[in-house]
């Protein structure tokens, strides 16, 4: 089973994570965010990751720094659990749509982070969650799975829909980066020889 524990604590957040990237998609989790906890349980549903997420963080000051640093500590966490990379697809797309929202999301286990983030939500929160935040978060996956990720809104007038198509798309995308391929058993996917 790949998978990994990280422990992250800063004076703004004590993180407990563990992720399953061979799971069947079930989440525990208590971050002290609603929606964010929510949206994880998209990309644990729909990546079949089996996710624990327990955290801590300076909620009196803002959600920022616990939205943040939950996304670097899951990239950490991907990063270890996924391991060499050997005979996995590496690319992975998907289309997610809901109601009048659609968002694509494709990812490529590059060794490299890159993040295009292309989301114009249609107002600036969602209940009590500021959407910049959402950015906020495949940032810091990107920087520490080290990962090439990019994420298109293509339709939407519902923030709470952009923002569920976009972390469902992430979920399936990175289910398909991170399947074997049985043709490429034991490869690396790259002409380089490493990822």
């Amino acid at each position: 089973m790949r998978q990994a524990q990280v422990n992250r604590n800063t004076l703004e957040t004590q993180i407990s994570l563990k992720a399953n990237l061979d799971g069947t998609g079930k989440a525990i989790l208590d971050t002290g965010v609603p929606f964010l906890d929510h949206m994880l349980d998209q990309i644990a549903r729909h990546g079949m990751i089996d996710l624990e997420i327990a955290a801590k963080g300076d909620l009196h000051i803002d959600a920022h720094h616990t939205v943040e640093d939950i996304g670097i500590t899951f990239g950490q966490a991907f990063t270890q659990a996924v391991g060499d990379k050997k005979g996995l697809r590496r690319y992975g797309h998907a289309y997610v749509p809901l109601d009048e929202a659609l968002s694509r999301v494709v990812v490529d286990l590059s060794g490299r982070p890159g993040m295009e983030f292309n989301v114009e939500f249609v107002r600036a929160r969602i209940g009590e969650f500021d959407v910049d935040l959402i950015a906020e978060f495949f940032q810091g996956f990107v920087n520490h799975a080290m990962v090439t990720l990019h994420i298109d809104n293509l339709s939407g007038r519902n923030a709470h829909h952009q923002a569920e198509t976009v972390f469902k798309a992430f979920g399936r995308a990175l289910r398909m980066a991170m399947e074997t391929d049985p043709r490429a058993d034991g490869t690396i996917p790259s002409t380089k020889g490493s990822l």
